[in-house]
Parts: structure tokens; C-alpha cells; sequence
């Protein structure tokens, strides 16, 4: 069958901007595949606890699934991408950014969860258990955003991963009175981290997202129907090289494919430190653990 929107596909000539981006994005990932082969095969070899399993599992869905979105990068809502095959349909990357971006919250609610636990912290522990369901909201924009093509669906999409992730900093500011040593250290780069992120959301993916909301307003652009845009995800892409197609999808992208993935493969490490991690924590936490227990019993 064939599909007269869909461009011809042309090599993608190394003397085109994005080819060097495309290397880049394909190396880091093959890395990132070879990270996680490697945590995998270092915590069977140890013997680590059943619960390593899950958190690398849910790893997997998600350097797997950058992965695969880096290999064939598309932008959603503009039904554009690199190379012209039936994988880089819009149906098919946003399915699997789906999955791995609910597994990647889960990563997060799963070890706030073990470390609210360790220090009797309920802030931590109210969070771990919001973080999915915000997760899961925000992928219920993403996809109207997708399917109707309106961009204030992703707008509001990157808000909600906004007041997500802000809440997942308070969660583990509330823990570090409760970690000594090393822990602490890996806590205060975990919040910087996520101050940072927040700043290029609330400063760059937004805004972008919101001017093109704008912008289709201003133009009067048609808005797709849901059942229309099921259908034209699933048979409509579009093959371009140029780099001004793609300029606005590059920082995200960029961003989104390494570091964080590289939080993914982190959670993992340091979610098997779990009997190190009951050492650590802070003389005034052991002595209120120890005194909870004893009025409880």
C-alpha cells in the first residue's frame, strides 16, 4: 500500500546536524543497554535480595524503551521522525513510552517507599504512593495531546511530572535528617538533580509546549477528533531531515534519553544497598525507631 504522506526516505547523509545527534543518541543508549546487562548480571552473581528483581525489571522497561524511542526518534503531535518504517509510527513510540514511564515512577515510589520506611518518615511514605497515580494522569493528557493534536494536552502533561518530581524532592528532603555519611550525599544529589530538572521544565518544555498551543489558536488549526487520531497515529508519518523541524525536540530529547535513563540505572544501585542503608541512618532516627517500637509494644 502506499501512503503519499509519507516522504520517500533518503539516507540520512553525516553531513546533516542530525545524523551526529542520532550517533550520539544511539551510542549513549547501547551504553545505557550495556549499564543495565551489566548491573543485572553483578546482582545475580551476589545473590542480591528478590526485590532487585523488580526494580530491574522495571529498569529494563525503561532503558529499553528510550532505547527504542532513540534509535527511531519521532515527535508525536508533528507525526515526524527520522526513517521511514511502520515502527516509527506515533501508536507504536508513544505505546512504549507509556509503559516505561509508569515503570519509571513506580522505580521512584518503590525506593521512597523503602526509605520512608527505614525512618518512620510518613512525608516520604504519602508520596511514594502519589507519584503513580500523577504519573498516570499526566500519560492521560499526553495521549489526548497525541490524538487530538493539542498541545496544551503536553503542556499540562509536563506540569503534572512538574508537581510529581516536586514532590518527590520534599519526600527526600524529609529524609536527609534521617541519613548519615554517603547517603545523605546521594540524597542531596538526587534533590539537586531534580531542582534542576524542574527548572527545564518549568523554563523550556512548558513554555514550548504552551507557545505552540498558542500559536495553533492564533492560526484557527483544526483539532483532531480522538477516534480520528487513533487512526492517524496508527497509518501517518512523516520522513524529514531538516534540523528546523527538529530543533525544539533536540534539548528534550537529549536530556530524556541519558540522564534519565541514568536515574533509572542509579535507583537500581541504590535500591541494592538496602542492608547498608539501615546503617546509616542518623542517631536520632535509630533512637525514635527504637522508642516507636517500644511504646507499640
Amino acid at each position: 500500500m502506499s501512503l503519499e504522506w509519507r516522504a520517500k526516505s533518503r539516507p540520512l547523509a553525516w553531513s546533516n546536524p542530525l545524523a551526529w545527534w542520532w550517533g550520539l543518541l544511539t551510542l549513549v543508549s547501547g551504553t545505557n543497554i550495556a549499564v543495565w546487562f551489566l548491573l543485572y548480571h553483578q546482582f545475580h552473581r551476589l545473590g542480591s535480595r528478590s526485590g532487585i528483581g523488580l526494580m530491574l525489571l522495571l529498569s529494563a522497561a525503561y532503558v529499553f524503551g528510550c532505547a527504542f524511542r532513540s534509535f527511531l526518534p519521532r515527535a508525536d503531535v508533528q507525526r515526524i521522525c527520522l526513517f521511514n518504517t511502520w515502527l516509527s509510527s506515533v501508536v507504536v513510540g508513544r505505546s512504549v513510552a507509556t509503559v516505561a514511564e509508569v515503570c519509571f515512577a513506580a522505580q521512584w515510589a518503590i525506593v521512597l517507599h523503602e526509605l520512608g520506611t527505614m525512618a518512620g518518615a510518613d512525608t516520604t511514605l504519602n508520596v511514594a504512593w502519589v507519584v503513580i497515580p500523577l504519573i498516570l494522569i499526566a500519560e492521560c493528557f499526553s495521549w489526548h495531546a497525541v490524538l487530538t493534536t493539542n498541545y496544551l494536552g503536553h503542556a499540562i502533561e509536563n506540569s503534572i511530572w512538574a508537581v510529581a518530581f516536586f514532590a518527590v524532592g520534599i519526600g527526600l528532603c524529609r529524609l536527609l535528617v534521617d541519613f548519615d555519611g554517603p547517603i545523605r550525599v546521594v540524597l542531596a544529589i538526587a534533590i539537586i538533580g531534580i531542582v534542576g530538572y524542574l527548572a527545564f521544565l518549568m523554563t523550556v518544555d512548558v513554555p514550548m509546549y504552551l507557545r505552540r498551543w498558542r500559536a495553533n489558536v492564533a492560526d484557527g488549526v483544526k483539532l483532531l477528533r480522538p477516534l480520528e487520531g487513533l487512526r492517524d497515529v496508527s497509518t501517518r508519518w512523516v520522513v524529514t531531515h531538516d534540523l528546523a523541524e527538529w530543533r525544539d525536540e533536540i534539548p528534550w530529547m537529549s536530556l530524556y534519553f541519558s540522564a534519565a535513563v541514568w536515574a533509572s540505572l542509579a535507583l537500581c544501585a541504590f535500591y541494592s544497598f538496602d542492608h547498608q542503608l539501615m546503617g546509616c541512618r542518623s542517631e536520632a532516627t535509630i533512637t525514635s525507631c527504637l522508642v516507636e517500637r517500644v511504646g507499640s509494644s
